[in-house]
């Protein structure tokens, strides 16, 4: 598989892991507390990714890591955590196949905020897929 194929093939697999995540969580979440239901998420992914680190002979010292990249590694961990423990209550009060759309509205936020903070460009195309993401969003936010 062509490096430039590689990312999409990761990001089919990511989409398809998260559709089962949302699925999973709703029926999880059921009669526990929300936050006690991502704790237990993130224990899970902790003891399964230090697992697979250390299989794969991956394991360095994380203290060796450049400042910028763990400072940066560190923000994107507590946003994860904001993000997982927002979704988890959500999954608890609404339907999955209302929150996990919304959720996705992340999509737009991307590319807004790579515009803005990272310099990329989208094309005509890849701003019309987005747009429709937006949209479908703004479908879901609507009153039955």
């Amino acid at each position: 598989m062509a490096q430039t194929q590689s990312w999409f093939f990761w990001a089919l697999l990511s989409a398809g892991f998260a559709a089962l995540t949302a699925i999973f969580a709703k029926v999880g979440v059921t009669g526990i507390n929300s936050d006690l239901a991502t704790w237990v998420r993130t224990v899970v992914v902790l003891v399964v990714l230090t697992g697979f680190v250390l299989a794969t002979g991956q394991w360095s010292n994380p203290l060796l890591l450049p400042g910028k990249s763990m400072a940066f590694l560190v923000l994107s961990a507590l946003a994860t955590g904001a993000s997982w423990v927002c979704y988890f209550r959500a999954l608890q009060i609404g339907d999955a196949s209302q929150v996990a759309p919304v959720d996705k509205f992340s999509v737009v936020l991307v590319a807004l905020f790579a515009v803005a903070f990272l310099g990329e460009r989208p094309g005509l195309r890849d701003w019309l897929g987005i747009g429709l993401v937006g949209a479908g969003v703004l479908m879901l936010s609507l009153k039955r």
